[in-house]
């Protein structure tokens, strides 16, 4: 059973992360463990975006920023993948600088240092020099950068439509089978 931690910033994208959490909670009996942790600014953003609370009402285990304890701040724990959704540049920057200094960047430290999967759902637009470095960085140490730009093959119609064509491509990336649109099928 498969074990993967979410950690999600304050970037602006607070419906990508509703996507994947519903795409979770619908995929949770293929799954072993699923642990969340939040930056100090990602409930407050998703209540601006969103209008609720509704990342009150998901089953999974919340563990505080500074909760070193939490399971994947160590390897031995053994959670295969860390999702950063979305995850801002600030976040991006402290992963790249090797900066432990919460619960986000130890369990990114973790998952690199194992030869484990990280995948950044970076959002920002335009890119600086800094971010582009930052990027690199973290891909030549073993991340994968998954910018949120969704793509249109399989024509959308609703925001969270537009959300799920990056959602489906984080979890192929993750090693799961979402089904959804393919190119040339």
């Amino acid at each position: 059973m498969r074990k993967i931690a979410i950690a999600i910033s304050g970037a602006s994208g607070s419906v990508y992360t509703q996507v994947l959490l519903k795409r979770l909670e619908q995929m949770k009996n293929g799954l072993g463990e699923v642990g969340l942790v939040w930056s100090d600014n990602a409930r407050t953003v998703w209540e601006h975006e969103l209008g609720n609370k509704d990342y009150e009402h998901f089953p999974f285990k919340v563990w505080g920023k500074n909760d070193f304890m939490a399971p994947f701040a160590s390897g031995s724990a053994g959670y295969d993948t860390l999702i950063i959704c979305p995850c801002s540049m600030g976040t991006l920057g402290r992963i790249a600088g090797g900066i432990s200094n919460d619960l986000v960047t130890r369990a990114a430290d973790v998952v690199l240092k194992e030869r484990r999967k990280l995948i950044c759902v970076v959002r920002e637009t335009p890119y600086n020099l800094i971010h582009l470095r930052n990027m690199t960085a973290v891909t030549e140490a073993g991340g994968i950068i998954c910018p949120a730009t969704p793509s249109f093959y399989s024509r959308p119609q609703t925001i969270e439509e537009v959300a799920d064509t990056v959602i489906q491509r984080v979890l192929q990336l993750a090693g799961f089978e979402t089904g959804g649109y393919k190119w040339g099928e």
